[in-house]
């Protein structure tokens, strides 16, 4: 645990209204990032239970019956969430409350909210992919909370339209990034050290 981060650097102060501070870039740019978005102590929960688990499985690319496993698109391995820890049950509660401000100021109809942790090994990437394509998926905005911090690599990469990059984001541990699903492509560059996240879509089912 230790290796991955001192809890010495788990200090920030709660924010009072993390959701309104988040609210505005997203009306604006449908696209986000807020630096110490959780309580440091959820955060530093959720980093001592991932690092832990013993059942995170090689990621795939695709969906449902076309989901395949692809060295060559994506190296990370992920577990699902699903509310059977207390801090996992926290985490979840306040993307229902996003969940739940996103719908009334954004009228997007929102349904639920699904996610998983993510752990990207020295070496592992993600290539340039969309998480929805338009018309044809139930993903309308994409979460990404880091729960570690590291020095460099493992940058989450997004581009507009066009694939001209828009942000270059060095994980740092309770920083959260949100934006639209279909809009926005995004890449994971190559970690150079242990990077753990949690990765989540709000859907529209």
């Amino acid at each position: 645990m230790e290796s991955v981060m001192s809890k010495a650097e788990f200090n920030w102060p709660t924010r009072e209204d993390w959701i309104s501070d988040i609210m505005p870039d997203f009306y604006q740019h449908g696209l986000a990032i807020l630096p110490q978005a959780i309580p440091a102590p959820l955060c530093q929960a959720l980093l001592e239970e991932v690092s832990q688990k013993q059942d995170l499985t090689a990621a795939g690319v695709g969906r449902a019956g076309a989901l395949q496993q692809n060295t060559e698109i994506r190296r990370d391995q992920t577990a699902w969430l699903d509310g059977s820890t207390a801090a996992q049950q926290q985490y979840l509660a306040l993307m229902q409350a996003l969940q739940t401000q996103m719908n009334r100021q954004c009228f997007l109809g929102l349904t639920h909210h699904e996610c998983h942790f993510a752990r990207y090994q020295i070496g592992d990437f993600y290539q340039t992919h969309l998480d929805a394509f338009r018309g044809r998926s139930n993903r309308v905005l994409t979460t990404v909370l880091y729960l570690n911090s590291v020095a460099e690599g493992g940058e989450l990469v997004i581009y507009d339209e066009n694939n001209t990059e828009l942000q270059r984001v060095l994980p740092q541990a309770g920083l959260l990034v949100m934006f639209e699903s279909e809009r926005f492509p995004h890449q994971v560059l190559a970690a150079k050290a242990l990077r753990y996240s949690i990765a989540g879509w709000f859907r529209k089912d």
